[in-house]
């Protein structure tokens, strides 16, 4: 089974709301060109995401569909590959601190994925979770770091506007 960890600096809330925006699958799941939710509520129970993966010419459309949701602290997802088969991920979020500790859990469940499953495939899904916790810390962290600046201007301005009428 490939598990890796990763702490994020944000808080699991922060994390979670990345996660349960299904437009957004794409902007953190290495080897995803798009995706859209398809079914259900996304991320509650049952709900699917259709997600592409483009390989030059060649278009892959897929679904991966929630098999686990506790609201903020787990979400667990069954990813379909074609002709692969299909995979478990789930992903874990702990708070750590003022921060959040997300932990992946992938490993195959059906077909050619689970039959040729072998320490090669763990090495490069390895890779891919590696590159997959860093675009999430990076996209969360930089919502993070443009909402801090956003309140920090409002504040200004709210500064501002009392200063001018004491003046």
């Amino acid at each position: 089974m490939a598990v890796r960890h990763r702490l994020i600096r944000v808080s699991p809330g922060a994390v979670w709301a990345v996660l349960a925006d299904g437009t957004r699958y794409a902007d953190w799941v290495v080897g995803t060109s798009g995706s859209r939710p398809v079914r259900g509520q996304w991320p509650q129970l049952d709900a699917a995401i259709r997600y592409e993966v483009r390989l030059g010419t060649a278009r892959l459309v897929n679904e991966t569909v929630v098999r686990r949701c506790d609201e903020g602290v787990c979400l667990e997802l069954e990813a379909q590959a074609g002709a692969l088969g299909t995979a478990r991920i789930a992903i874990e979020l702990r708070p750590w601190g003022e921060h959040c500790l997300v932990i992946v859990d992938e490993h195959p469940l059906r077909g050619a994925g689970g039959r040729l499953h072998n320490v090669g495939f763990e090495v490069l899904i390895q890779l891919r979770h590696r590159a997959m916790l860093a675009r999430l810390a990076r996209l969360c962290e930089s919502e993070a770091g443009d909402d801090a600046r956003s309140a920090s201007r409002e504040a200004a301005a709210v500064s501002d506007v009392s200063g001018a009428d004491h003046a």
